[in-house]
């Protein structure tokens, strides 16, 4: 079983319909897997799969509260905050509850023990049972800042006895570091333009420094300057698929319907894809 992550430096490259297809390819093959959108700022997995929700529920993290009648404002707790989540005033202590990491450093540290903690709520999470497999994501509240401990949620949802698909959110950014790390393998999907280089080669820096082994996906690979692949060959990145554009595939798309529903080269596709991914991890485990 494998734990396979679905990432892109940037947003529009496909990584979603990449995540969705590939899914869908082994619930066909009747692989047993799961999978789970932690793009909790914009979860669209559900949009293409059409999951029956069975279980949901609440997610939130610590947040402190002061105790007037205990605090004597020495503002210990505002210099060890490293969000700087507190703002202390000679007969007041402000709680920014929005920029709060939940860390309990301030609770830890605070010399009074003025301080105590209550779980604030930042998003939901939802499960139930698509196409024959398990799905599992996450939805930031309107207005959160902070999506990684609801990432983090999510992903102890993983069942280890399945193969695991994660659609992770795009960029490089805390929540997608969030996503990515402790995964056995990482897609990058990418797109045949300056602006797909410039952050596939983020991406590629961001794996590196996770230490987590990477094979790339190149959508619409027909069109473009070609540079992307100069630079996987380049930087030993391995090209592990390439999608070209498909008009009846991309009209599929804007009706919410997965290609490999419907059309059975891409299903293939995807299937050779799958294989490659685990060719490519058993070599990483060889080395």
């Amino acid at each position: 079983m494998i734990n396979l992550v679905v990432a892109s430096g940037k947003g529009g490259t496909g990584k979603t319909t990449v995540a969705v297809n590939l899914a869908l390819t082994l619930a066909q093959d009747q692989e047993d897997l799961e999978l789970l959108d932690c793009d909790a700022e914009e979860p669209n997995c559900h949009l293409f799969i059409k999951p029956d929700f069975d279980n949901s529920w609440e997610v939130g993290i610590p947040v402190p509260a002061i105790n007037s009648e205990r605090c004597n404002y020495c503002g210990y707790c505002a210099e060890v905050c490293a969000f700087n989540a507190l703002a202390v005033f000679t007969d007041q202590v402000m709680v920014l509850a929005e920029l709060c990491h939940g860390c309990g450093s301030c609770a830890y540290f605070c010399p009074e023990k003025a301080i105590s903690e209550y779980e604030r709520t930042i998003g939901i999470i939802e499960s139930g049972i698509a196409n024959g497999f398990r799905f599992v994501h996450g939805r930031l509240n309107a207005g959160e800042a902070m999506s990684p401990p609801l990432i983090n949620a999510v992903k102890k949802q993983i069942s280890f006895e399945k193969t695991t698909i994660i659609d992770a959110p795009p960029g490089t950014s805390c929540p997608v570091v969030s996503a990515v790390s402790d995964c056995d393998f990482c897609l990058l999907v990418t797109e045949p333009t300056p602006f797909g280089l410039n952050d596939l080669k983020l991406a590629h820096q961001m794996v590196n420094k996770l230490g987590v082994p990477a094979g790339v996906v190149i959508n619409r690979s027909d069109i473009g300057d070609g540079k992307a692949e100069v630079y996987c060959r380049e930087n030993n990145l391995p090209i592990l698929q390439k999608l070209p554009f498909d008009r009846e595939m991309a009209e599929l798309y804007a009706r919410s319907e997965p290609a490999v529903l419907h059309l059975p080269n891409w299903r293939r596709r995807f299937r050779d894809l799958y294989d490659r991914v685990v060719e490519a991890r058993e070599e990483v485990d060889r080395l």
